[in-house]
């Protein structure tokens, strides 16, 4: 081997002039690529005032107490089982599909509720993300 180049940090690396630099581009890219997630918070933080106003659409079928509408009293949702609400009229599939409402599965579901419940009975989504961590802030204040 002639002329390594030694790398210093996780332990010595030792590369011959053979290594294609295209090997050590996708190592690195690879390796950054697996902490970005590390970095970025799962869902970017809410604003429970405009939660509130963007909730008015919704109060049509939910309250934001544990009265019942067509949906689900909503206070309370983190952490609840989906279904699991005695006296609210839910559909097999919500009763079934095994969910616990936390912020991410509240996202997904309102952002699509039929591909995250095949079945269920809500209909409405919020397709605007950032309506969607809105919302999610105001329902997690009232909690609190």
């Amino acid at each position: 081997m002639r002329n390594p180049i030694v790398f210093q940090g996780f332990g010595s690396l030792l590369i011959s002039e053979r290594t294609s630099m295209t090997k050590i581009t996708v190592s690195v890219a690879a390796f950054f690529l697996v902490l970005l997630p590390m970095t970025v918070p799962a869902l970017a933080e809410g604003d429970a005032a405009l939660g509130q106003k963007a909730f008015q659409r919704c109060s049509a079928c939910h309250s934001t107490t544990e009265q019942q509408k067509a949906g689900p009293g909503l206070r309370g949702i983190i952490g609840r089982a989906a279904g699991s609400v005695d006296g609210v009229r839910y559909s097999a599939a919500m009763k079934e599909s095994g969910l616990v409402w936390d912020e991410a599965t509240l996202d997904r579901f309102l952002a699509a509720p039929r591909d995250v419940v095949p079945k269920t009975t809500m209909t409405v989504s919020v397709p605007k993300p950032e309506d969607r961590q809105n919302i999610i802030a105001y329902l997690k204040s009232l909690s609190q």
